[in-house]
């Protein structure tokens, strides 16, 4: 097996139970995910949004 099923396998399960995990957990993964993929964080996110609506936060204060 090559690291890249490795990774689909831990992105899969990371989706699967991102809604419980905590904020900053989610935040840390979810940037080092979309390094170098800011086109794609929008679609990523509302696909994070869609199958886990509570983690919808809002906005931080500036």
């Amino acid at each position: 097996m090559d690291d890249n099923r490795f990774a689909e396998l831990l992105g899969n399960a990371a989706i699967s139970v991102w809604g419980d995990m905590p904020r900053d957990i989610q935040e840390a993964l979810f940037e080092t995910a979309m390094r170098g993929h800011d086109d794609l964080r929008h679609q990523f996110a509302r696909l994070l949004h869609d199958r886990h609506p509570r983690t919808e936060h809002p906005p931080r204060p500036a």
